[in-house]
């Protein structure tokens, strides 16, 4: 059996150790009943084959460190095939392992965006602002940046949009949400004319302490202490609650590219982070949705 030989190959001629054979054996019975569910032995798997494997691997619980062993497992054993003479081609030649999320940072449930929401005292004016903020930056994904320095003139609340000032001062039309609008409106009403008092200022949000413009950390450390006060685990910042936002739409939308625009990216390939701390969410949709992503009799 090729899986047999591949694991002595791996065992005699590049003296793995015995843990990490086990593992390349799990990874193949893994692949082995894989092609099994598709009445095809290993050899006449193909590249599409072999990426609707990781995906279903993903899907099922697999971590995304594991998956990519399995990936390297697999090119291996392919690559191995190839040298026998066993298969014309190697189907997983360039096969890659979708990317690790150690260095992404987490997005949090709808159950604790809404309780986020519900954290500020909206009966105060630096609640009320403070909930403004908060559904601002849950509703568009700005950075908080763009967040913080928004100016009463970006906003166009009748239509549905703002305009902010991204990296490299780019401009770019961003739509917002009705919640949020009506939040703002009752900010602009009743909270900010307190907040600034007599000062002039141009910009939407101001600090609560004499009406100034308010800066990141101000607003980290106010994101902070809600986030605490509503249960949210983990660490909570702002570019947390960007990737929530973003998470959550790609999940509704399955539109990378409508994301892109929407987090003011120069290039798609940094949006892609986002697919890929849901990537078990996103394959299910792709294989139950996509005419071809199954083999049909």
């Amino acid at each position: 059996m090729a899986i047999v030989r591949y694991l002595r190959h791996v065992e005699i001629e590049r003296r793995m150790a015995a843990n990490t054979i086990e593992a390349y054996r799990r990874d193949l019975i893994r692949l082995a009943q894989f092609a099994a569910g598709r009445d095809r032995p290993l050899e006449a798997l193909d590249r599409a084959d072999l990426e609707a494997f990781v995906r279903e691997s993903m899907a099922g619980g697999l971590s995304p460190t594991s998956t990519a062993r399995i990936v390297a497992t697999v090119r291996g054993f392919y690559r191995f095939l190839r040298l026998l003479g066993e298969i014309a081609q190697n189907p997983a030649d360039d096969l890659h392992a979708p990317r690790t999320l150690s260095s992404l940072p987490h997005s949090i449930a709808l159950e604790e965006i809404d309780a986020l929401l519900a954290a500020p005292d909206v009966s105060t004016p630096k609640g009320l602002r403070d909930r403004a903020l908060i559904e601002v930056l849950y509703a568009t994904g700005l950075r908080v940046s763009e967040l913080v320095g928004l100016r009463i003139a970006d906003l166009r609340a009748d239509e549905g949009y703002l305009k902010c000032f991204g990296k490299g001062s780019k401009q770019r039309v961003v739509p917002i949400g009705d919640e949020a609008v009506r939040w703002v409106r009752r900010y602009l009403a009743n909270a900010r004319p307190r907040l600034v008092g007599r000062r002039e200022s141009p910009f939407l949000f101001v600090n609560a302490r004499g009406g100034g413009r308010l800066t990141r950390l101000g607003f980290w450390k106010l994101l902070k202490a809600y986030g605490r006060q509503a249960g949210v685990r983990g660490r909570l910042s702002p570019h947390v609650l960007r990737h929530s936002f973003a998470t959550h739409v790609l999940q509704s939308s399955g539109d990378l590219r409508a994301v892109q625009e929407l987090l003011g990216h120069a290039s798609i390939s940094a949006t892609q982070v986002y697919t890929s701390l849901d990537f078990q969410h996103l394959a299910k949709i792709y294989d139950s949705a996509h005419p071809r992503a199954k083999k049909r009799d």
